[in-house]
């Protein structure tokens, strides 16, 4: 098949996934393509039909900053999940917890950083409790905050600890990586690089990205993506000023993002506490389910779980928090919930894209040749178990994915998509001599479309254009019909 690339506009109907796309030449750029928005639409559509991705999706719903910074313990006016947290989770509590904390940390930056996201201590409409599901994700993130900026002094220490607090009671002391300030530069590995990272995060010059929050978010893309969450897709705020995350009730609402957000094929925490997530065949073969242990795989898997970390010091010590959290707070603690993820393969040592059951949240574009579309190129994104510059979450995305946005795809054709498509060559008119339309050189046929040419009919054995019947291998000759 010999195919061109004229000024020419052409069309190829395809069908994928049940669907058509229809791809046009752009009339701006004789190599480059043009697609419908529509058909944009619905192949992103049929690619996340999953109930799931649309809870996912509403988890990470933000509450505008206008809002969450009006936020103040108490209100009438605060949001309905925050006056839930104050509930459960009152002040009283946040500073029996907090008492070797340092001053960035506070109860009114801990609600705000719940506030912004409306489902954390947000609503249940299916009988399940909101109120204990509220208190155990609060519970479940002080375990993990001992652990991540925790002090880790022993409660018999009274130089250091003299009010003998047990290390449970030790969360937040650190808001920024020791041995990092403000102003040093740090953690730039892969900034400036050519590459669809630093196109989306680009590196602000001389500033670190080193760890600071509750969660101690560290690295530029890292920074970036949660930049975009905070500030409605601007990445640049919290690249160009990455001390918010230290200085502002972004310290814990960098925390709380994490624990909203799936990083497939990994949960979401919040999921894992509230069981709307379900293991697939394969996890459970695995030995992941529910309980304190899989919050542990989906944050630090490859360092903290299997059997051989089984005596590893940072799994016991989060164990250890949780474990006189939850009894201290008298958090209720299911049969088939583990503590522990020893008996767990980490999260990265398992192949789970390759699980009919475990869904995928990141975009990357689909090499499958297909033998009938232009270029035998696929024009579709299919989702992936890694990182790439586009989420399934993110609206908007699976366009920037088809349309290379970040110039992620190498050897990509230049893809638009316009509302509506411009005109396409006309298929011909049917001939005196043969039973089909006449075939024209500027025209392209998908497989099975049949024309005449000289007298006698053919049929398309795959995409072609400019190919002529009678000389070409991309035409069959069909039998006269027998009158």
């Amino acid at each position: 098949m010999n195919i061109k690339y004229p000024a020419l506009l052409f069309a190829c109907t395809l069908a994928s996934n049940a669907m058509a796309l229809t791809v046009v030449t752009d009339p701006d750029n004789p190599a480059g393509y043009v697609i419908a928005r529509a058909d944009i639409e619905a192949s992103e559509a049929a690619k996340t039909s999953d109930p799931m991705y649309a809870i996912w999706s509403k988890a990470l719903e933000t509450a505008p900053n206008a809002v969450v910074e009006a936020i103040q313990p108490g209100l009438a006016s605060n949001p309905a999940n925050v006056i839930r947290a104050e509930k459960v989770f009152p002040e009283s509590d946040w500073h029996f917890l907090t008492q070797m904390a340092t001053h960035e940390y506070t109860y009114t930056r801990f609600l705000r950083a719940i506030g912004k996201f409306p489902a954390f201590c947000g609503d249940y409409t299916d009988g399940r409790d909101a109120d204990a599901i509220c208190k155990k994700s609060i519970i479940t993130a002080f375990a993990h905050f001992a652990q991540e900026t925790g002090g880790h002094i022993a409660v018999d220490n009274e130089s250091d600890n003299p009010l003998g607090l047990e290390e449970w009671q030790q969360a937040l002391v650190h808001v920024r990586e020791m041995g990092w300030e403000e102003g040093q530069p740090g953690y730039t590995t892969g900034c400036g690089q050519d590459d669809w990272q630093n196109r989306r995060w680009p590196c602000a010059e001389n500033q670190g990205y080193f760890g600071r929050g509750a969660k101690q978010l560290s690295y530029h893309f890292n920074y970036g993506m949660f930049s975009e969450v905070m500030f409605d897709g601007d990445a640049t705020v919290l690249l160009n000023n990455p001390g918010l995350v230290a200085d502002s009730w972004l310290n814990l609402a960098s925390a709380i993002w994490f624990f909203m957000t799936p990083q497939a094929p990994k949960p979401a925490m919040i999921h894992v506490i509230d069981r709307t997530w379900v293991p697939s065949q394969l996890e459970k073969d695995h030995g992941i389910g529910y309980g304190f242990g899989t919050t542990i795989n989906i944050i630090n898997g490859g360092i903290e779980c299997g059997e051989h970390n089984k005596d590893k010091g940072q799994p016991k010590n989060r164990i250890a928090y949780w474990e006189g959290l939850s009894g201290f707070f008298q958090i209720p603690v299911e049969a088939d919930e583990l503590n522990t993820c020893w008996q767990q393969t980490p999260y990265g040592s398992i192949r789970l894209d390759d699980a009919p059951d475990v869904l995928l949240t990141n975009w990357e574009g689909d090499w499958t040749y297909h033998a009938d579309r232009p270029e035998g190129v696929s024009f579709e994104c299919k989702l992936v178990a890694y990182q790439t510059a586009y989420s399934a979450l993110v609206p908007g995305d699976y366009e920037k994915c088809v349309t290379n946005f970040y110039d992620s795809h190498a050897n990509w054709p230049a893809v638009r998509i316009v509302t509506e498509l411009p005109p396409t060559d006309g298929p011909g008119v049917p001939p005196e001599d043969g039973n089909y339309k006449a075939w024209l050189a500027t025209s392209v046929y998908n497989k099975g479309d049949r024309v005449t040419h000289q007298g006698a009919d053919y049929e398309a054995n795959w995409w072609t254009q400019g190919d002529e019947p009678g000389l070409s291998e991309a035409w069959t000759l069909l039998p006269t019909p027998v009158l």
